[in-house]
């Protein structure tokens, strides 16, 4: 299956060889996570306005004996998409199915999940934006009348056989809300979207995480991991796991400011939360194209990366710190973007920058 055009979802194609501070995770990391997801919505951090409206929906569907609406969960990866996936099942009490939309290639390989269910059995579908187009359509018809259409034969002999499964409840995850059909995306009855977390509620899973790991770890040392993780619970987790690493061999175990601060100064994590990448990529648009407009090409050959990834790895965050703006004409540095970088402001850079109309036929990634 071929990704649809600017398809990058949490596993997807784009490499990322910053690591530390990438919201993105392999099959390793997604493993390491499991002992430190919250089981229970009540032991949830953070997400309270999604915390309480996921509630009333589980409840009602549980106090009529029936299976909830279907569920979609949008948001940037590393947010908790997935526990709250486990959370809505081990809530209901129902078994939990999980597959992911690169894996649904043919609307065959959804019928095998569909046709074994038990009746209230809750199915997960990491990536659900890139689920192929023929199971697509099948999913339409599962979610709505709990049947599958099985095609027998090929041609005009072709003979399709109603086959009724039993009532589920589908959970979509998706970090690419936008390229869901509204067809699918009408389909779901509740959806949620998830957002960044601010650094005391990180500061919280962070403590968290650490009485789970055996981490001797001081609150001080907490809010500094905290303050450096992007608004993301999984960068959290890795950060305290690589200060644990340098405070055990170049310390006395502890996790306090200092060391933190030394651990992720090594690995080159300053105090925003912006990597090597980030900081070239500003440093480029600053000191070689005057602060932009630049396209997205060009500032990526200057840092030496793949145009997608300084798209879908560094530009996300370094737009939503407020140290970089697109424009129609390319990218462009915000005073905020000086000042981090320690340099002074040219006298003739003003701000908001004003630029012509886009050319036509010239996009974003130009």
């Amino acid at each position: 299956m071929t990704d649809r055009p600017g398809d990058q979802g949490s596993a997807g194609p784009v490499s990322d060889s910053r690591g530390i501070i990438s919201a993105l995770s392999d099959a390793e990391e997604r493993a390491a996570e499991v002992a430190l997801r919250p089981k229970r919505l009540g032991d949830l951090i953070g997400q309270n306005r999604v915390r309480e409206q996921l509630s009333l929906v589980l409840q009602g569907a549980l106090r009529r004996g029936r299976p909830p609406d279907h569920v979609l969960l949008s948001g940037p990866p590393g947010l908790g998409k997935t526990t709250l996936a486990m959370i809505i099942a081990a809530e209901l009490g129902a078994p939990l199915r999980i597959t992911s939309g690169p894996a649904i290639e043919r609307s065959g390989d959804l019928a095998a999940i569909l046709s074994t269910l038990s009746e209230g059995e809750v199915v997960f579908i990491d990536e659900i934006h890139r689920v192929a187009r023929p199971a697509e359509e099948m999913l339409y018809l599962a979610m709505e009348d709990f049947r599958v259409d099985v095609v027998i034969g090929k041609g005009p002999g072709a003979t399709a056989i109603p086959l009724d499964i039993a009532p589920f409840t589908l959970v979509g995850a998706t970090t690419r809300a936008g390229l869901l059909p509204a067809a699918l995306r009408d389909r779901f009855g509740f959806t949620a979207h998830l957002d960044f977390y601010d650094p005391a509620e990180l500061g919280v899973i962070v403590r968290r995480s650490a009485g789970l790991l055996g981490i001797a770890l001081r609150d001080d040392g907490a809010e500094e991991i905290a303050g450096r993780s992007r608004g993301t619970p999984r960068i959290a987790n890795r950060l305290l796991r690589r200060v644990r690493d340098f405070a055990e061999v170049r310390g006395d175990g502890v996790v306090t400011r200092d060391c933190a601060r030394a651990a992720l100064e090594l690995y080159e994590v300053d105090d925003s939360g912006l990597d090597r990448l980030d900081r070239a990529v500003l440093r480029a648009l600053v000191s070689r194209f005057g602060g932009g407009p630049v396209g997205l090409s060009t500032l990526a050959v200057a840092v030496g990366e793949e145009a997608e990834t300084v798209a879908v790895v560094a530009e996300p965050f370094l737009v939503r710190a407020g140290l970089m703006a697109r424009t129609p004409r390319g990218r462009v540095a915000t005073p905020a973007a000086w000042q981090h970088l320690g340099l002074p402001l040219p006298p003739d850079v003003s701000w908001p920058r004003q630029t012509p109309p886009t050319a036509p036929g010239a996009t974003l990634f130009d």
